[in-house]
């Protein structure tokens, strides 16, 4: 890995990755969906929070399937 951010993750216990990577991208995404998605796909808020949350997930799924495939 070339990040140093990266590292850092990859050296943490994989409970610890995944509860770093939810921190960071769950709110991202809540917040990004609450105030970007209503105007673009004329939903309430609240549906596009749970639609950011949703997408959140992605990058965590990712990590857990890199994990899974550098540990198997």
């Amino acid at each position: 890995m070339g990040s140093p951010v990266l590292r850092k993750l990859d050296s943490l216990p994989f409970a610890q990755q995944i509860m770093v990577l939810a921190l960071v991208f769950d709110p991202l995404g809540a917040a990004g969906g609450y105030f970007l998605l209503p105007d673009l796909l004329n939903i309430d808020p609240i549906m596009g929070a749970v639609y950011g949350l949703v997408a959140a997930s992605v990058p965590t799924s990712l990590w857990v399937m890199r994990y899974s495939q550098k540990n198997a």
